[in-house]
């Protein structure tokens, strides 16, 4: 006779659940709604959104139960509520913009919120937990959301980028399962912290498993990060989708990679396998170098942008190779300012875009010559604009400065004096195409002023979001220091 297997809701800790579960159910309740009346506002959706968003990250910021729950495959930890708050933050930010006068085909329909919700319950899940599992299906509910969100955005690009982040988001996929098979013939479990054990009991010698799933998990990441040479897909997708959103997918996607990055390879770093800490050396150094040196090149400031923003991303996994607590620290604190700069750079574009279609007789939307003498035609835009690029740039005393200059210290602190080096050499080629916007924007005549949209003009929803960018950016010189104090007691809560 089968005996009943008997299961005590109270260890379950669904409570540990309420943040995703509220992105989830908001996401449901917006559906439910259209579908009850279909003539609603978007506004309405909007502040629904915004509603659950926050509510989620009250919940976040409000647990203090059990760090395990739900048959222990969620892991409430410190870099769980960093990973969370700025996938949270962020689309606070995002989802205000949809407010603004009615300009992208895809803030016409509710379906757009519900995905932009159930994305976010599948980050939340991804940061939330140390079981390949139940990381991949975070992954996969955030990345089938995001591939339909840029589709769309209805334009031909926008289907080709869709298509294009689709297939290799597919073959990442395809990637991650793969090593997690590895992983699990190798260990037997599924969770980081189980394989950790094993591993470290048996050493590596008798594990050849284990060291084919982890080049296959790089390999996915690469992916999912933009790492070079995984990340030729990056440019094209973000040229499809619309300003606003690239600026998103800059920034949160690529945070939720990192955490379980940080979870899968630190303890290997940590176990002295030392060619995985060579690899990740190596991937991390020809992000940062390979897409400076392509940036240079871009015509279109959106694909410049574009490649920077994977830069970045190498800049972020040095601080994992490093795999110290400040390093980890600084990686949060850089995400964190990075987060404020950069969605306000890629907004910055939604801003001045022009209402004619195919500018200056070329195939991109935001070449440089759009920008000529924006100082007379948009001086406050100019002025914001040019604040955002001297802070990617790490011009002192602009937010991202201090971001880089905590990971170097990590960098040399820990030994990795050469990659300091190689991270000051890519700031300081970074400044160059940075300042050539800049250049554009205050020291050449104006071209045109076809429609261009003022920010004077602009929704009021679409200033807080610019100004709380400016803001982050402007005064991270009295907020680092004290920010990075806050992420350390959070970071060393997980024992990283």
């Amino acid at each position: 006779m089968i005996q009943p297997i008997n299961i005590d809701m109270g260890s379950l800790n669904f409570v540990s659940l309420v943040p995703m579960i509220l992105a989830i159910v908001g996401g449901l309740v917006i559906l439910v709604i259209d579908l009850t009346n279909d003539k609603l506002n978007k506004s309405f959706y909007v502040m629904m959104s915004e509603l659950f968003i926050l509510l989620s990250l009250g919940a976040v910021f409000g647990y203090s139960g059990d760090s395990r729950g739900f048959f222990d495959v969620i892991l409430i930890d410190g870099i769980a509520k960093l990973g969370e708050a700025i996938v949270l933050i962020a689309s606070a930010l995002f989802i205000l913009l949809a407010l603004t006068t009615k300009r992208f085909h895809e803030f016409a329909y509710p379906e757009f919120f519900a995905l932009f919700l159930f994305m976010i319950g599948g980050f939340e899940f991804m940061v939330s937990s140390d079981n390949l599992i139940m990381i991949f299906i975070g992954l996969e509910t955030s990345s089938l959301a995001l591939y339909t969100m840029i589709a769309m955005h209805n334009r031909s690009r926008s289907i080709e980028a869709a298509i294009k982040y689709f297939t290799m988001g597919a073959l990442a996929s395809g990637l991650y399962v793969f090593a997690a098979v590895m992983f699990y013939y190798a260990t037997g479990s599924l969770e980081i912290h189980k394989m950790a054990e094993v591993v470290g009991s048996k050493g590596f010698a008798g594990l050849p498993f284990v060291l084919t799933g982890v080049v296959f998990m790089i390999a996915a990441f690469g992916f999912k990060l933009s790492m070079v040479p995984f990340h030729t897909w990056t440019p094209d997708v973000y040229e499809g989708a619309s300003a606003a959103l690239a600026g998103y997918m800059s920034i949160v996607p690529k945070i939720a990679g990192f955490v379980v990055a940080m979870r899968m390879f630190e303890f290997l770093i940590h176990a002295n396998v030392v060619w995985v800490q060579d690899v990740l050396y190596l991937v991390a150094v020809l992000t940062m170098t390979l897409t400076n040196i392509m940036a240079l090149v871009q015509q279109s400031v959106k694909r410049m942008l574009a490649y920077s923003s994977i830069s970045h991303a190498g800049f972020a996994m040095s601080a994992i190779l490093i795999g110290t607590t400040q390093a980890n620290s600084a990686l949060f604190l850089y995400w964190v300012l990075f987060t404020f700069t950069n969605l306000g750079a890629f907004t910055m574009l939604w801003v001045s875009r022009h209402k004619s279609k195919g500018w200056a007789g070329t195939r991109f939307d935001h070449p440089y010559e759009k920008f000529s003498g924006m100082i007379a035609i948009m001086p406050v835009n100019a002025v914001i604009m040019g604040m955002f690029m001297l802070s990617l740039a790490g011009v002192p005393p602009f937010s991202l400065f201090w971001g880089k200059l905590y990971i170097m210290s990590a960098a040399v602190d820990a030994g990795f004096v050469g990659l300091a080096l190689i991270m000051a050499l890519n700031s300081a080629i970074s400044v160059y195409y940075y300042l050539k916007l800049v250049v554009y924007m205050f020291l050449k005549d104006p071209i045109s002023n076809d429609g261009t949209i003022y920010l004077k003009n602009s929704s009021a929803s679409l200033k807080v979001v610019l100004g709380v960018a400016a803001a982050g950016t402007l005064f991270a010189i009295f907020m680092a220091n004290p920010m990075l104090k806050i992420i350390t007691e959070y970071v060393k809560m997980s024992g990283f």
